[in-house]
């Protein structure tokens, strides 16, 4: 039977159909020989104009809001001031897509190019890159795997903490939404919050944390020095044009970038029909394959298509952004139902995820007691 079209009323109908979770019969291999060959070269010239495209328009912004918008009568600076701060975390989004291709290796053929862009990128966004790289590399060699993922480990149903059974209610889904998406990039980053469990304190500035083995140690000093360096430039800003002025033209921008990057990559691992898999189960395809591709609109393009080729992007890290779309389609056919595409509006499916996403726990499956789902259910 064909597969539903995207916008179809059957296609609308199944978003919450759960996946196959039993070894797919495909390898990896089936799928990079499905891929033309042409989606694995990184362009230099490709990548750097992408680069180009989004700092122009962003200085272009800045230079808009920091010489207009202050003249205008006050009433409608209120209004010109947060139209700048989206449209600047948005192009910002796609700068900050462009840093984390840097640390997959996907912007050049050369390391030691991808890790100097990506470093002044991140640096310049308060993320501190090889931490961040390094972090995040293991995410994806963990995905969904209940030990040893990195990020958005979802807990068990007898480790769920007793404030989430007060939250389990509209209000308190919402309040709980607002606290993950305003702070949680920043806990992240600072406490590992959410993320895997460690046997001792984790954090992504601490050379010593656990995160990291000795040999990348060097390297988070040389992050942290980054972000030292752009924090003193800010306090130098700030006393130079004040810190109203600071606030306005880069932490408020930054502040929804931050959000709409947790929005993101929340629902890109959190969905009621994708599994998890403990030690007894899981594998490194399975894994990959249990995300979610999404629709965000004219914000596809923006953020480089971040949201709608996260599958590809787990199968095959270093295809670079503008080859993803063109994978993506090549590999459908061979995934069939292992592929995963949700166009729930983004507010109704953060709701619903917040909702139906609580906690995870295996069926009565004697064949599969080693694969999670999501559940709500007290």
């Amino acid at each position: 039977m064909p597969k539903p079209q995207k916008g179809s009323k059957k296609f609308n109908e199944e978003p919450l159909r759960r996946v196959p979770y039993k070894k797919p019969p495909f390898t990896i291999g089936d799928l990079k020989k499905a891929i033309p060959p042409h989606c694995f070269n990184r362009s230099i010239l490709y990548s750097f104009s992408y680069l180009i495209f989004d700092v122009t328009i962003s200085f272009i912004f800045y230079y808009i809001a920091s010489n207009y918008i202050h003249i205008l009568p006050q009433n409608h600076s209120y209004v010109a001031w947060p139209i700048y701060w989206i449209l600047q975390a948005t192009i910002v989004g796609g700068v900050w897509v462009i840093a984390h291709e840097c640390g997959h290796h996907a912007f050049s053929n050369y390391q030691w190019l991808d890790d100097t862009v990506g470093f002044l990128l991140h640096s310049s966004l308060l993320v501190p890159y090889f931490s961040w790289k390094y972090s995040h590399r293991r995410h994806h060699s963990n995905t969904s795997s209940l030990e040893n993922d990195e990020v958005f480990v979802p807990k068990l149903k007898s480790n769920l903490p007793s404030l989430l059974l007060y939250l389990n209610n509209p209000l308190g889904r919402i309040l709980h939404l607002l606290f993950n998406h305003a702070l949680g990039l920043a806990l992240y980053l600072i406490f590992n919050y959410a993320g895997r469990k460690y046997d001792r304190f984790a954090c992504h500035f601490d050379p010593n944390s656990p995160i990291y083995s000795k040999n990348e140690r060097a390297q988070i000093f040389v992050s942290d020095a980054g972000i030292l360096v752009v924090t003193y430039l800010l306090y130098l800003l700030a006393m130079n044009k004040g810190f109203t002025w600071v606030f306005c033209i880069y932490v408020a921008p930054l502040l929804i970038l931050n959000s709409s990057l947790v929005t993101v990559t929340y629902l890109q691992h959190t969905h009621p029909s994708l599994p998890h898999y403990d030690s007894t189960e899981w594998d490194w395809l399975r894994g990959a394959l249990a995300t979610v591709d999404r629709d965000y609109g004219i914000m596809n393009r923006l953020g480089h298509n971040i949201a709608n080729t996260h599958v590809i992007h787990h199968l095959f890290p270093k295809i670079p952004h503008y080859h993803a779309m063109e994978a993506t389609k090549a590999i459908r056919p061979i995934l069939k139902d292992y592929y995963k595409f949700d166009e729930t509006p983004v507010l109704k499916a953060l709701y619903r995820e917040a909702k139906e996403c609580v906690y995870v726990e295996s069926d009565d499956n004697e064949e599969a007691k080693g694969v999670f789902w999501f559940d709500n259910k007290f």
